[in-house]
């Protein structure tokens, strides 16, 4: 374990019953790191968080905190606050109070207590609802209430539990400069699990992604987005073009191809230590592939049929259909999509740089 790991999990597994709910989890979580645990339902995320909490005792190996064994602990004595997806105020005390609570139930005195909890509401900028009750508040300002009453003891971790998933759009993107800003600013390690990529990528320094109670890839956003690690990777994240097919030697002779149902295409692999005749799943950005009247010289490319698209903002989706039904999509700007003169039902050809793919070995 290195000097900046916060928190290690070592082959942790979680069963209930007869269902392994976490299955052999190793993974650390440095100090002052905003870290992400993603994955969709019933992958494992949250009954992580919940193990790191207290709430959930590991059925095997050790959690430690600071390098010390937690496992044993009470939720009371790790100094680990979580903020809920239902936030879990208190509808009987007001927005002081509510600030003040963990102060009061730490045993610190009435005057510390009410300066501390008035800086934090400062700090989130809800001082002038101090007196409200909780009944009287918009979501976004329950938010920060609930983010105040977990900072204001100044804990090393914080751990958040899908706490945006209740807000509109508008106000998940605001909560979620607030969140990032706020982990910068204190330093304090965040844990945050979330189903939402968006989320995800936007706020965390690392990412880890769980599916059926396994790790399928720790890496920074980046990372993940650009080379996924598995083909679940890439179809979860749903950002790239996906073919599987058979790694042969190229047609020329020299270099690598896959040989897909829908075409054979080249690949840049400098140094390959694949065997030939080995399944493998190449990937492509949607940002990456290109669209064309004409199959273009040099590159690959797929025949396709246009069959939707989807305007978000200054980017455009469009759908577009293989041969073989496959669907694969394209993102552009709208000047480049004018350019292209695209409609519903035409043929074109989907392609990309041979430097553009990725390649996903089978295990």
């Amino acid at each position: 374990m290195s000097r900046d790991t916060l928190v290690s999990f070592e082959g942790v597994v979680k069963s209930f019953g007869n269902f392994v709910a976490v299955q052999r989890l190793d993974f650390e979580i440095k100090k002052g790191e905003f870290l992400a645990i993603m994955g969709s339902s019933g992958c494992g995320k949250t009954t992580t968080l919940r193990m790191l909490a207290g709430l959930e005792a590991p059925t095997e190996g050790v959690i430690r905190l600071s390098g010390k064994p937690i496992n044993d602990l009470p939720t009371w004595s790790r100094d680990t606050p979580m903020v809920w997806q239902s936030l879990a105020l208190f509808p009987f005390l007001n927005v002081r109070e509510n600030v003040e609570f963990a102060l009061k139930m730490r045993g610190v005195g009435k005057a510390e207590r009410r300066r501390r909890a008035e800086q934090w509401l400062d700090r989130m900028q809800i001082t002038e609802f101090a007196e409200r009750n909780i009944s009287q508040l918009s979501g976004g300002q329950r938010q920060r209430v609930a983010l105040a009453r977990s900072l204001v003891v100044e804990p090393e971790i914080l751990l958040l539990d899908e706490p945006l998933s209740a807000l509109d759009a508008a106000l998940k993107v605001r909560m979620q400069s607030v969140l990032k800003n706020l982990q910068r600013e204190t330093g304090i390690t965040f844990v945050y699990v979330t189903h939402s990529q968006s989320e995800a990528f936007s706020m965390a320094d690392r990412v880890v992604i769980m599916s059926r109670g396994n790790i399928e890839q720790i890496g920074t956003p980046q990372e993940i987005y650009r080379t996924p690690k598995t083909r679940f990777v890439a179809d979860f994240l749903g950002s790239s073009n996906v073919f599987t097919g058979t790694l042969q030697r190229g047609s020329a002779g020299s270099g690598i191809e896959i040989s897909t149902s829908v075409g054979r295409f080249d690949l840049d692999l400098p140094n390959n230590s694949n065997p030939l005749g080995q399944s493998a799943t190449l990937t492509v950005l949607d940002t990456k592939t290109q669209l064309s009247h004409t199959r273009p010289a040099g590159a690959n490319a797929v025949p396709v049929r246009m069959i939707g698209e989807e305007f978000v903002g200054a980017t455009a989706t469009i759908y577009l259909e293989t041969s073989d039904g496959q669907e694969m999509r394209v993102q552009k700007g709208h000047q480049e999509l004018a350019e292209l003169d695209l409609e519903i039902g035409q043929s074109l050809f989907a392609w990309w740089r041979k430097e553009d793919g990725h390649l996903i070995a089978s295990s």
